[in-house]
């Protein structure tokens, strides 16, 4: 007596490497998102909320500072302007960067200047909506903090 069982292997392969395909753009798609999400974050939080430092008149110009913990305020709009990311599709990685030679001053604060951070905080404030994206596709199944 002979028993013979026939899979159907290889199309079952076939249709796994087709979802495969479908769920790495996805997930591309979603880290894309997130990451011009953080950008706009930190752009709009520099450009956004009057600040509440000091007013001062330089030249004929009068600027209105921002105070230690708030995003920067902004006169000429060089640091918003130079907020860039960058998604890494091979990695599956985005990348948030202010290319303004005084950011790190800004963000981490000096010896004479307390800190006014603006990725960091972007990023907290994007955390929830990103985390969310990514559950609602299916992606992330626990969240933790």
């Amino acid at each position: 007596m002979t028993v013979k069982i026939k899979t159907n292997y290889l199309d079952v392969r076939h249709r796994l490497k087709r979802r495969e395909k479908v769920a790495k753009k996805d997930i591309q798609s979603l880290i894309a998102t997130a990451t011009m999400d953080v950008r706009k974050t930190v752009v709009e939080g520099i450009q956004g909320p009057p600040k509440t430092g000091r007013t001062y008149t330089r030249r004929t110009v009068t600027h209105k500072a921002s105070a230690a913990g708030e995003y920067p305020a902004t006169d000429t709009g060089f640091l918003a302007s130079n907020i860039s990311s960058k998604v890494s599709l091979v990695e599956l990685e985005g990348v948030v960067t202010s290319s303004a030679p005084y950011s790190k001053h800004l963000e981490y604060g000096t010896t004479n200047m307390q800190a006014r951070p603006f990725m960091f905080p972007s990023l907290e404030k994007t955390k929830p909506k990103i985390r969310r994206m990514f559950k609602e596709a299916g992606i992330m199944k626990k969240v933790r903090n």
